[in-house]
């Protein structure tokens, strides 16, 4: 077979094993609910990675770590000047985050080197399996920080600036781990990159398609809205002299959710990031600090939201006698993936019989920044009633199956079979 011909049908991944390395890696971090807590740059993040590497040496492959804690574990392909192929996703988790949020995106990758070194193939390009840092941004955010620095959309001083709750940096953390590489972070020219990750909603389980072909990503609006007033009494302060700023946060709250209903049937908007300060039963609050979330598939409808939070958190405040500032603090434009990497999923599912439907993602990930510099695309596997980012986040071992399976045959029509082999 040569480079760029679709792979026989009858090349399959070990899903079982897969499962198996699902299930292991679960056991770091576990959370209090079956789920588990690996977030960025901890002890735990830290044993994950620790395990990932050990897997990949294992498989043979080299691993390369950058400035940001990106890891790179490639196998080499026969044209030593042809750009690899780059597959993977994203290790960390949410505090009370699921088993397969990322995860089944990275151990997709890994399983794909390991089969490959099971039916001895060669391919063309290199493939290179990325676990890429700090995705969810929980800890350090925004999410996708570290795709974004790799991506040249955000410097990458200022991520590691980025502090948690307890006021420990991102580069501090990065370094106490032993993450913080000298590859320089951007470095990297990739061929393509395909990201497989599960659904996070409940489309596809209801249609009953085990196979999501991602062809956009909806953009994201993040603003940090902060709301000051002033800290009184809430038993001795008269109604009309109290300049209370959690009031002004709850009608700036009402005025997100009317400006998403008013951009339907796409648009979203809601406040999950929220802080009342000082956070006392009997102080009326003097400043409230949330962040707004705005996501739409049209750039042109996601800037009016803007707008109209901007005019309307302004008119709010006035009228209440309080001050109000609005910082972007991240974000990205909708994303078209590449057509060439969609067709070569949607072609990997119909070859391999697998159900697929078209889908938009509504949440960010790390392959919407990397569109931007590299051909990319999407794979998605349904999860349980569409839930994610909970503990209960659940999928079938046969969704994982299909979702590596087809991944596994777009990253071999991509790179190129080099050699024939007996199957």
């Amino acid at each position: 077979m040569t480079a760029g011909q679709a792979p026989s049908a009858n090349l399959r991944i070990d899903s079982d094993r897969l499962w198996d390395s699902l299930m292991e890696m679960a056991k770091i971090g576990p959370g209090v609910a079956g789920g588990n807590n690996r977030q960025a740059l901890t002890d735990e993040d830290a044993e994950g990675r620790a395990l990932f590497a050990r897997w990949c040496e294992e498989a043979g492959a080299e691993m390369g770590v950058d400035e940001m804690g990106n890891m790179f574990a490639r196998r080499e392909g026969e044209d030593a000047r042809a750009l690899p192929v780059y597959v993977g996703s994203h290790l960390d988790t949410q505090p009370t985050g699921g088993k397969y949020d990322g995860v089944l995106g990275v151990l997709g990758g890994l399983e794909i080197l390991r089969s490959l070194n099971d039916l001895e193939i060669r391919t063309r390009h290199p493939i290179v399996v990325v676990n890429f840092t700090n995705e969810e941004g929980t800890r350090f955010p925004p999410a996708m920080l570290s795709s974004g620095v790799f991506a040249g959309t955000i410097e990458r001083d200022w991520a590691y600036e980025r502090r948690d709750a307890a006021g420990k940096s991102f580069g501090e953390e990065l370094e106490r781990i032993g993450y913080k590489g000298e590859e320089t972070v951007g470095a990297r020219k990739m061929h393509a990159f395909f990201e497989l990750h599960i659904e996070q909603g409940p489309i596809l389980e209801d249609e009953g398609a085990p196979i999501g072909v991602v062809t956009h990503g909806q953009g994201l609006s993040w603003t940090q809205v902060t709301v000051r007033g002033t800290e009184a009494h809430t038993g001795s302060t008269p109604m009309p002299m109290r300049r209370n700023a959690g009031l002004g946060m709850a009608r700036i709250l009402d005025l997100v959710d009317e400006i998403a209903w008013g951009h339907q049937p796409n648009a979203v908007g809601a406040a999950g990031h929220i802080e009342v300060r000082p956070n006392s039963r009997n102080v009326i609050p003097g400043e409230a600090v949330f962040t707004v979330d705005f996501r739409s598939p049209d750039v042109d409808i996601l800037r009016d939201m803007e707008r109209q939070l901007r005019e309307g958190a302004a008119r709010i405040c006035e009228r209440m006698g309080l001050e109000v500032t609005l910082e972007h603090v991240g974000g990205f434009d909708p994303v078209t993936f590449d057509p060439a990497c969609v067709a070569a999923i949607r072609s990997a599912a119909e070859r391999l019989g697998h159900a697929q439907r078209d889908l938009v993602s509504g949440a960010g990930h790390d392959a919407c920044w990397i569109s931007k510099v590299a051909p990319t695309a999407m794979i998605m596997c349904p999860c349980k009633g569409g839930l994610s980012h909970n503990e209960a986040e659940e999928i079938t071992p046969e969704w994982a199956g299909a979702g590596v399976e087809v991944l596994f045959h777009a990253v071999l029509e991509t790179a190129g079979i080099a050699a024939e082999v007996d199957a």
